[in-house]
This record gives structure tokens, sequence and C-alpha cells, in this order.
């Protein structure tokens, strides 16, 4: 089997998720492509979106969500991503396992404890029909059916065994912070059936599209599942099959294009939790264990970071609403510089126009 290098793996990953130039691509085919946009605060997508497309604007996504033609909620990992309406019919059922499964966590079952789980779930979907509501009104009203239980926690017992969409106006650009969610029925705000049953094979093509090659540790790392080599065994004859620098086999599709390991790449800055950091197990690819290890701390919180050279260089952060901190992990060439700061000068003009932009770059 071919042994691809790191750095031909970079270079395939920053292509597969139009990195490597802006593409002219419309925000609903980049979210289909990319199969879920990690969306657990409503500004970072945005951010995803204007690092990778042409003359992107807010209210371009902003459309999309109220027009219900990308749907946000609950999916891959047990976190809540941006997809394609119709891709969530099929991708929430394939991933039911790991959200389903939170419910054995202490902060559900202790609350949840004794009641029968299936007359709970039906008393959500009877309380939330034909209406979108605040996740505390829905809350309050399963509370009004089961006295002596915390309400948020019923309503997110609910949101874990029945498929639920956000809002709209949860998932439009102003906000850091998930401080207001409203949810809806699934089938309802799609218009649409769930479908009957999972599709995993179809998650591991389109995963493969955006993020292959890879291991199938890398898969289940990415969506949150398991048993997938069970599935890649009835696929194999469909797939190309490589291996990496740890002799780890990889899969892809046999039509996939492999990039050029001297492939020139510009500097590129991703919100917290980008698809292109989260999307394997094996995350040497886009950033080194050793910088790994400097969040690990803190990366249920989300860190943004930058690409130098196609590979994690350091993180950024706003602060004052326009001023972007630049902290290097690794010194910088003079050229290197001029382009961070060159990119860098691009964010405020997306995330405050009406500010006058500042770059801060620690030494």
């Amino acid at each position: 089997m071919t042994e691809l290098s790191l750095r031909e793996l970079n270079r395939t990953l920053l292509v597969r998720q139009m990195l490597v130039e802006r593409v002219a691509l419309s925000p609903f085919e980049l979210v289909r492509h990319l199969v879920a946009v990690q969306g657990q605060e409503p500004n970072w997508p945005y951010v995803g979106l204007w690092a990778r497309l042409t003359d992107f604007a807010h209210d371009d996504l902003a459309v999309l969500l109220r027009d219900r033609k990308v749907v946000r909620s609950t999916m891959i990992r047990r976190t809540v991503h941006l997809a394609d309406a119709s891709d969530f019919r099929w991708l929430r059922p394939t991933v039911r396992p790991i959200v389903h499964a939170a419910l054995q966590a202490p902060y559900y079952r202790e609350e949840i404890a004794g009641l029968d789980l299936d007359e709970l779930a039906a008393a959500g979907r009877e309380v939330l029909a034909g209406k979108t509501l605040s996740r505390s009104d829905f809350g309050k009203l399963l509370g009004e059916r089961f006295p002596n239980r915390l309400p948020r926690r019923l309503a997110e017992s609910v949101e874990l065994m029945v498929p639920m969409v956000h809002g709209s106006e949860t998932g439009e650009w102003g906000r850091w912070r998930n401080r207001y969610v409203t949810i809806g029925l699934a089938e309802e705000w799609i218009g649409a059936p769930m479908s009957d049953a999972p599709d995993p094979e179809q998650l591991i093509l389109r995963y493969l599209a955006a993020f292959g090659p890879a291991t199938v540790a890398d898969m289940q790392a990415w969506a949150g599942v398991t048993r997938l080599a069970e599935v890649i065994d009835d696929m194999r004859d469909r797939l190309r099959v490589f291996t990496d620098d740890k002799h780890k086999v990889l899969f892809d599709l046999p039509d996939a294009p492999l990039a050029d390991p001297d492939l020139p790449v510009p500097v590129r800055f991703l919100p917290a939790f980008d698809n292109a950091l989260l999307g394997h197990k094996d995350r040497r690819r886009v950033i080194s264990d050793e910088d790994r290890g400097r969040i690990a701390k803190e990366a249920s919180a989300g860190v943004p970071m930058y690409l130098v050279d196609g590979f994690v260089h350091g993180r950024w952060a706003l602060e004052n609403e326009s001023t972007i901190r630049i902290t290097p992990w690794h010194p910088m060439s003079v050229a290197d510089e001029a382009a961070v700061r060159a990119e860098a000068e691009h964010l405020p003009l997306f995330l405050a126009p009406d500010e006058d932009g500042k770059i801060v770059l620690d030494a």
C-alpha cells in the first residue's frame, strides 16, 4: 500500500476543506460538502465560512437558517452543528447512539431516574407540536407534567431522545455564547420525516469526500459513533487504501484528489471548533501533538487557531469587539509574519465592520 506523508495528508485536507484558496461555492454548497459545520456558539460557523468562501456576508448564512435549508441541532459528536436540512434527516438517526447515550451521564440520569422515558419523549412531542418554544418555556411545560423534576433537565433529555432543531434566530450572527435557544420538532421544521434507519455508509462516503484519506478511528472520532470497521469491511472493494507514517490504514474515495505535498498554502484564521481542526482522531495532519497539548484543558471551550504553511502555528482571540490578538507558538520568518498580519487585517472587517480594527501580535 502507498504510504502518505503528513504533508500529503495536510495538503489534501486543506484542498478538501476549501482552505487553499477561497472558493466561489454558495454557503449552502459548502455546508453540504463539509457534511456538518460545528456551531456550538452562534458566531463561529460564520467565521469558518468566511475563511473558505469568496464574498461571504453574514446574512448569506442567516437566510439559509431562516429559509430552513440549513438546520442547527445536536448531531455528530453530540455537539451542535449546522447541516443541510435534507442531510440532517439521515445524519441524526445515524449518530443517534452517541446522542442518546448522554442520558446515562449523571447530569441527566440522576434527574430522570424513575421516569418512563418513552412517556417523557411522547409528552415532549405533544407539548412542542406545532410550536417553536424557548428551551426554558419548554422545560416549564414539561415540569407541569412531571413535577418535582428540574425543568431544564427534562427539556434537555427530550432533546436527546426526539430529533429537534433550533429556531433560526438561535443561530443568527451576533452572539458568541448560547444564551437563548429556541427549539422545534425537526420533522415539522423541515417539512419531511426523519429517516427510519441509520445510514453509516453514506456517513463514511461523505466524510471521506471532505476529510479523507482517514482511518476508521478518525471516522469514528469525527462522528462519535462506533463499529464503523464493520461497515468499511463491506465497502473495501469501493475504496482506495493507503497507510500513514505510522503504518495505520487509511481509506479514501477512489476518485478523490490527493494534493502535492509542496503545494503552496496561505495563512488561514480558523474559528473555534473548526471542522479542519476536529475532523480526525490523529490530528497531526493539521496540529502537532505538542501544540494540541497546549490547549488540552480548555479545548472544550473552543480555541480559535491560525495556520502557517498549512499547520496550526498559534491561537488568536477577539478582544474589545474589533482587536485581534495573535499568540504565536513558534518563531516566524519575516515573510510569515507579514503574511499573518495581512490575513489578520481582513478579520476585523468581517467581525466588526463598523469598528476600527486593530491587530496585536504577541512577542
